[in-house]
């Protein structure tokens, strides 16, 4: 394998592939990153097994030649000493692979890195593409942005550590749980994909990193264990989490007694000011109280800190005037970040049921479990 490449190129692609290297394993040769040099292009793939990320380098980029290919063949070299190299040179390099010794030039500058044999690197899954959904990757981001911080942080049931997506005709949704939160979103796409599917949240993660300044469309494919995302120049292929994932509908609330519609960043800084007086003992406990029907106050205290409170206007209210309730005020507000809008809903069924939290205009729904204040 033989090929000159601009060092820009090369270096964002490893860095797009390296966030799938294992740093630690004890396979050494899933520490590497595996080259691939075709006529038409390079391929960097990087993978921890479970998570596999191809790139795609073109021969000619917006116009400009920064690829050109002497000989085919493939190599896996270390990707945290590829790495390092590759962005301390100073311009084109070129690399030439002999028995698995990769000899990098740039300049006067010659390098020498011992490689692992490619035949050994794990392959990446086979995937059916006759059938799958198109969603633009703005739309995808804003969605896992909505919803992967919901997961459970704890591995003792995987299945809550996984973002659920759902396909059904037309319709998209996405869902995330740890028991003492929900948050769900959904929207139309353009899919021949049916069915749900459980996606590790550190896989979709790394998703939004890696396409967020895509301004096209992210294709996705499922087997029955593997989803693919697939964009012009970029791969991710995903292990699927297996397991039941909760009956989401059976958790949403029928009916709310008391509902108000409140600014969206004042409230955001009033539960943030609040939480400066929450504790971890007391699960960051927000307390929020209706006043007459046109006034929220919002307060939290501690007996070694002190106490804070402050009220803020409402600017609708339908129901019971007579509120009170403990809320996670770090839950509350991660929710309140990824929400965009100027006003925000709230539903409240009681001092134990859980809070409904949407944005007045959107499809956005979070669920959030009271607190016991006693």
């Amino acid at each position: 394998m033989e090929f000159t490449i601009e060092n820009e190129c090369l270096y964002k692609a490893i860095l797009d592939v390296s966030k799938a290297v294992s740093v630690k394993t004890s396979f050494p040769i899933l520490s590497g990153i595996k080259i691939m040099a075709t006529d038409h292009s390079l391929v960097l793939i990087g993978s921890n097994s479970d998570l596999f990320i191809e790139k795609m380098i073109p021969r000619v980029i917006d116009g400009k030649q920064v690829l050109q290919v002497f000989e085919q063949g493939s190599a896996v070299i270390s990707a945290k000493y590829l790495s390092n190299l590759v962005r301390k040179l100073p311009g084109k390099i070129h690399i030439k692979v002999n028995k698995q010794t990769a000899t990098i030039r740039s300049g006067e500058i010659v390098t020498r890195l011992n490689g692992l044999n490619s035949e050994e690197y794990p392959k990446t899954p086979l995937v059916d593409e006759e059938k799958c959904a198109v969603i633009p990757s703005s739309k995808l981001i804003e969605v896992i942005k909505q919803t992967a911080f919901a997961v459970s942080k704890s591995e003792n049931r995987p299945v809550l550590t996984a973002v659920n997506m759902t396909f059904n005709e037309n319709r998209f949704s996405c869902a995330a749980t740890d028991s003492h939160r929900l948050a769900l979103t959904e929207l139309s796409i353009r899919s021949a994909i049916d069915g749900s599917f459980n996606v590790p949240s550190k896989s979709l993660t790394e998703l939004a990193k890696l396409i967020q300044h895509d301004k096209g469309d992210t294709k996705i494919f499922i087997t029955d264990s593997c989803i693919k995302f697939k964009l012009p120049t970029i791969s991710m292929f995903s292990r699927l989490i297996e397991g039941h994932f909760p009956n989401i509908p059976s958790l949403l609330p029928k009916d709310s007694k008391t509902v108000i519609t409140l600014d969206t960043a004042q409230l955001l800084l009033g539960v943030d000011r609040a939480c400066l007086f929450s504790s971890e003992g007391k699960k960051n406990m927000i307390h929020f109280e209706m006043k007459d029907g046109k006034r929220i106050n919002i307060s939290s205290d501690s007996s070694e800190i002190g106490r804070i409170e402050e009220t803020q206007s409402v600017k609708k209210m339908t129901g019971e005037a007579n509120l009170q309730i403990a809320l996670d005020g770090r839950f509350l507000i991660e929710a309140l970040k990824v929400i965009d809008e100027k006003e925000i809903r709230l539903s409240f069924d009681g001092a134990m049921r859980p809070v409904k939290i949407e944005p007045v205009h959107s499809s956005y729904l979070y669920l959030l479990s009271p607190v016991r204040s006693w």
